[in-house]
């Protein structure tokens, strides 16, 4: 038998398609609809077994095709019409960024995240934090901010997802050749560019990839490389896969690796977002090199490094955080405490509350400690982020934990389907350059319910038409019968009220929540007036053994004699059936036990295609519902068990279908269309599509934090970082000193204390012992508020000033609280520490109370 070697043959572009090349190597065309249609008539057939790879596509192409299209004159008409729009775009200079606010961004913003997810072709993520980078990454270059992002590129993605016979998940591991990828690797002097990374007793060597987006750029570290061992090249392997060891050597090459490759590209950035902790040892190795390079202490180069840095976290439980143990610490990080000069207990500190010593090391808290700029990413996240992480600010009321919320969004051109743009664009105009602007959608009113109801309702038969494609092609995988085939053509009903379910499959999402009484489900699936159908999709991470018993029940229930055509699961959920889902469905149905939802995005995505929201309370849908643009599961419970939230959340689940939302889609008073259903999609169009999407939050993250960042960054920074070294020495004296501050007296002088009429004021002074600390580094505040159970609801602060010294240290503080509404009230005195340079309240951790 002769061994036979392999080649490839690839084909020639002819010179009328080279347009076609250039635009293929700029993910532009992810979000440009007329761009993804050039490449889709090429041959629809190829389009498709690429996955929608154009990159991959033109190596497959047939040459004798690529020589018919560059002969058709419409084929080269379109394709100049969208290499002109291709190329305006990117030469566009009425921008946010050059022209608006984001112009004070003058040096580059580097976002840093773990996972990129901005198609389905890159498969490069996992979940929700990847598409909410990618989407960060769209609206960046949208808005033409000065930006770059870092990240990994993981030879074998997340997985493939195959549900096997019994409805069993199995992951199977993805081998992609990055040359079939829109990536160039990064070169100099004609060899790859290699950024070295210190991992134990060893360097460790990562080769960059350049991935245009847009206008912006993303590097990503891959230490699959000859030069390195073959235990070294696996860090880069596979997104969240192996034990705490390779997670330890992931975060140490996004971060380390990171701030590495930035210095190796030249680009010299100023504001240094992480998105999620994994990044965070950046902020360690910026403070190396400030020790190493300028000659800093450890303290004077933290201030520098922490005003630049900005933080956003996306987990609202403790376990969701990375962490390591001390002893895994020290292996890879006691050369690094030598490096900054301070001992290695000090430097493991900085991931800990410091309430607790045995604590492992987390990740969340040492970002928290290394930014003065950190936030959630909803409102309600907000308030949950401020309580979790309390004890890294000890004393500090909960509310003034300098956590903020920005919520977030989704790129809203991404996820709108063609059909609904061009609706927008004949009713509404250009909807991408007022996408902002609430006034600018309240003009939905004047779509005609006809052509709203006609556009939904196609693109709701494409999705129909699309899962039983899928679901053909997996039941011909595992080998079912022929008469099961065949039966595909009767799943789903574009007649029948459609439901969507599909996100990861972690247990707290609730994916079964549904089944808690199959009989009543079965009931409304085969109601022969009034039926309904859901659509499930999701992965369950590979050890998640919870998550994927609970796909395994879905699948079970779908597969039922009776049901099968009313209930469908979509095996190996990516952003393409994502974006199939969120464009076809009529309702999205999300329900995590609250307040276990950071935000969620998923749901933002049907508003602009005109579908409803279904949701528990949780993330953002707590801040977008108002009563008329979807419909609210349960109550906002606090504090109840798992088993009560899921009583309660089931009972109301199936309440609101049975009397309001099946009802309501069926009422069609003359005969054709659901006129009160078409007013909710309106509504959800107006409300949502205006205010939760990533140019909105882009904006929000510019003025809010990346604008301070970028300017604390330089004002600290100047005359070799003069103002940090002065700040640092000022909080060293300040903590040392500040075992001293005492409040030793509290005094009303009001004729009666109890009683203050409405319209006086409470009349307080304190006697405030400073030692050796300076009145002018403290605020004296009277902290006061409505009284509830031993606490304050609602508190304020006033300002107490300053009036005698007694020469011992000690000064009297006065002042008024004014009475402005009847009721209990309560107040106490404290006394915190002021410099100009603070950048927030409770920098210093330094509190006293009366």
């Amino acid at each position: 038998m002769p061994n036979f070697q392999t080649y490839n043959v690839t084909p020639t572009l002819p010179p009328p398609l080279e347009p076609l090349r250039e635009m293929t190597s700029n993910l532009w065309w992810t979000w440009e609809p007329s761009a993804r249609s050039l490449f889709r008539q090429l041959d629809p057939e190829l389009w498709d077994r690429t996955n929608h790879n154009p990159v991959r596509m033109l190596q497959l192409s047939r040459q004798g095709r690529l020589e018919e299209v560059s002969q058709d004159k419409a084929f080269l008409r379109e394709l100049k019409q969208v290499h002109d729009a291709f190329k305006k775009y990117l030469e566009r200079q009425d921008t946010y960024g050059k022209a608006g606010a984001g112009n004070a961004i003058k040096k580059p913003v580097a976002y840093f995240s773990a996972e990129f997810g901005f198609h389905e072709s890159l498969p490069n993520y996992s979940g929700g934090l990847g598409i909410l980078s990618g989407d960060h990454c769209k609206s960046a270059s949208d808005l033409d901010l000065n930006f770059v992002a870092i990240g990994l590129l993981y030879r074998h993605g997340y997985f493939r997802q195959e549900i096997d016979k019994e409805g069993v998940q199995h992951a199977v591991n993805l081998n992609q050749n990055f040359h079939h990828l829109p990536i160039r690797e990064v070169q100099r002097d004609g060899a790859n560019l290699l950024v070295s990374v210190r991992i134990l007793d060893r360097n460790v060597l990562a080769k960059l990839w350049e991935l245009h987006v847009g206008r912006i750029n993303l590097y990503l570290l891959d230490t699959d490389t000859p030069e390195n061992n073959a235990e070294d090249r696996l860090i880069t392997a596979e997104l969240y896969g192996g034990d705490l060891e390779m997670r330890m050597r992931q975060e140490i090459m996004l971060g380390i690796g990171g701030v590495k490759a930035l210095s190796a590209l030249g680009v010299e950035a100023q504001v240094f977002h992480m998105n999620e902790g994994h990044s965070a040892f950046l902020a360690l190795e910026r403070i190396r090199l400030n020790v190493v390079e300028k000659k800093l202490d450890f303290y004077a180069a933290l201030q520098v490094v922490a005003a630049a840095n900005v933080f956003t976290t996306h987990t609202p439980v403790p376990a969701g955080n990375d962490s390591f143990p001390r002893d895994m610490m020290r292996k890879y990080f006691g050369h690094f405490a030598k490096d900054l000069d301070i001992p290695f207990d000090e430097l493991f500190s900085f991931g800990q509350t410091r309430v607790d010593p045995t604590d492992p090391f987390s990740m969340t808290i040492l970002a928290l400690r290394l930014s003065r700029h950190a936030n959630g990413v909803s409102k309600l996240h907000g308030d949950v982020t401020r309580a979790l992480w309390k004890d890294v600010w000890t004393g500090v009321p909960v509310h003034e934990v300098p956590i903020t919320n920005i919520t977030n969004g989704v790129h809203t051109k991404t996820w709108m389907a063609p059909e609904f743009s061009a609706l927008y664009r004949k009713h509404l105009g250009d909807w991408e350059e007022h996408l902002t602007e609430e006034d600018f959608w309240r003009r939905v009113i004047d779509i005609p319910d006809a052509q709203l109801w006609d556009t939904h309702q196609k693109l709701k038969l494409r999705l129909i038409e699309f899962v039983r494609q899928r679901v053909r092609m997996r039941r011909e995988r595992v080998g079912e019968s022929p008469e099961s085939i065949r039966k595909v053509n009767r799943i789903l009903d574009p007649e029948i009220l459609t439901i969507g379910f599909a996100r990861r499959f972690a247990t707290y999402k609730r994916g079964t929540l549904l089944f808690s009484d199959k009989e009543r489900l079965k009931k409304l699936l085969n109601d022969t007036t009034r039926p309904v159908q859901f659509i499930f999709a999701g992965k369950a991470h590979p050890r998640d053994e919870g998550g994927k018993a609970l796909i395994k029940e879905v699948y079970e229930f779908s597969r039922e004699a009776g049901i099968e055509n009313r209930v469908v699961f979509v095996e190996d959920y990516d952003s393409y059936i994502a974006r199939r889902l969120v464009q076809g469905v009529d309702l999205w149905l999300n329900h995590p036990l609250r307040p276990l939802e950071a935000s969620g995005t998923s749901g933002m995505k049907l508003a602009p295609n005109g579908g409803l929201n279904l949701s528990v309370l949780d993330g953002w849908w707590r801040e977008s519902y108002n009563g008329n643009n979807g419909w609210a599961i349960g109550g906002e419970i606090q504090n109840g068990t798992v088993e009560f939230q899921n009583e309660v959340d089931a009972a109301s689940l199936y309440q609101l279908l049975e009397n309001q939302i099946i009802p309501l889609y069926y009422a069609k008073p003359d005969g054709k269309l659901p006129l009160a259903w078409l007013q909710l999609m309106r509504e959800s169009i107006r409300s949502v599509t205006p205010v939760f999407n990533t140019h909105r939050m882009v904006k929000e993250y510019t003025e809010r934090l990346y604008i301070p960042a970028a300017k604390s960054y330089e004002d600290f920074s100047r005359d070799n970082c003069a103002g940090a070294t002065q700040l640092s020495q000022w909080k060293s004296k300040m903590r040392k000193d500040w075992p001293q501050v005492r409040i030793s007296d509290v005094q009303i002088s009001n004729t009666d204390r109890q009683n203050i009429p409405v319209g006086e004021s409470l009349e307080l002074s304190a006697r405030v012992h400073l030692g050796g600390v300076d009145p002018k580094h403290v605020r004296v505040e009277a902290y006061h508020g409505e009284s509830e159970n031993g606490g304050i609801k609602n508190p304020a602060v006033t300002v107490l000033k300053e009036g005698n010294q007694n020469g011992d240290g000690t000064y009297i503080y006065q002042g008024s609280v004014p009475a402005s509404e009847s009721g209990a009230y309560g107040f106490s005195v404290r006394v915190v520490p002021t410099h100009p340079h603070l950048m927030q309240t409770h920098e210093l951790r330094l509190i006293a109370w009366s």
